[in-house]
């Protein structure tokens, strides 16, 4: 058991996914729509479905809500807007676009009361009054063991909600800025890294100041972690959009069939000494600039009792 794994996840299964072209500014991994509209919409949906169906496989219990509105196109990815946390607390996060901004649902927050032990629920949203975002853990990677919030500088973190969240939390925020090769901001920290309990995997390239990047690997080895890096290729691939869970028989690491195509033998050795790798397909879904760590918003609660 890791307190960096949760057991549960939330997924919503979107009906009218499409890459969003109001998010397509700023986000460089995002990639245009191939095909008409229903045809999308239903190979997200099965995507989805099947990507439930293969978590639960492995004994991870996976809380599937259905989308119904037709003007949620980023439905499918809710770490963005809400986060848990152990000690029974919830975070949910002021949004850039307004167009994602009808994504929080209180039928998820309900959920979350009903079927674990809520103590409170901290809600930065009323900060989009102020042009003041935080996209949850898709803007921040945290690091659970060693309470280090990673935040690439970009519109959808601001220091100030990085700030207050730190302070709410107990998380030391670590901030650093990392571009593409175009010089364009990275617009999510989950694009570019992902902390496991015995490894992390990073873009370093992106991260041009020499002195901000060894910062960074040294607080990633914290805990005799390995640090594994990740090529520009490799993060184009989605492979640092991952996350570690607590299956049935182990931890697991769940990532794109496309991001692990990407992987080193040497990389993936690495993986599993400590995880069994878990690909799901969801080729569709990346269209939208996400892949399988965006999808995902882990469930660090502790479960009622029945």
């Amino acid at each position: 058991m890791s307190i960096q794994a949760p057991r549960a996840v939330v997924l919503i299964r979107p009906r009218h996914f499409t890459p969003n072209p109001a998010t397509a500014t700023d986000n460089t991994f995002q990639s245009p729509a191939i095909g008409d509209a229903e045809t999308i919409a239903r190979a997200a949906w099965h995507e989805v479905t099947d990507a439930a169906a293969e978590l639960e496989r492995h004994g991870v219990t996976v809380h599937l809500f259905d989308d119904e509105r037709d003007d949620r196109a980023d439905a499918v990815f809710p770490n963005n807007w809400f986060s848990t946390h152990s000690g029974g607390h919830v975070a949910v996060y002021p949004m850039q676009s307004p167009s994602r901004r009808g994504e929080r649902r209180e039928d998820v927050i309900e959920l979350l009361k009903r079927e674990y032990r809520v103590q409170d629920v901290i809600d930065y949203s009323g900060l989009e009054y102020d042009d003041v975002f935080l996209e949850g853990t898709g803007a921040m990677v945290l690091d659970h063991l060693s309470r280090i919030a990673y935040t690439v500088r970009s519109t959808r973190a601001d220091p100030i909600a990085l700030e207050r969240f730190c302070t709410n939390f107990g998380y030391e925020p670590m901030a650093f800025d990392a571009v593409d090769e175009h010089g364009c901001p990275i617009y999510h920290s989950n694009v570019l890294m992902c902390v496991a309990t015995d490894f992390a995997m990073i873009g370093l390239d992106f991260i041009a100041d020499q002195k901000r990047r060894a910062e960074v690997v040294d607080r990633l080895g914290d805990h005799g972690r390995d640090v594994i890096e990740l090529s520009r290729e490799q993060i184009r691939e989605f492979a640092g959009n991952a996350i570690e869970l607590q299956g049935r028989e182990g931890r697991i690491l769940a990532l794109s069939t496309r991001a692990l195509a990407s992987l080193t033998a040497q990389q993936r050795s690495t993986i599993e000494k400590s995880c069994a790798i878990v690909p799901l397909s969801v080729p569709t879904i990346e269209l939208a600039g996400g892949s399988v760590r965006c999808m995902l918003a882990g469930i660090h609660l502790d479960p009622r009792t029945r």
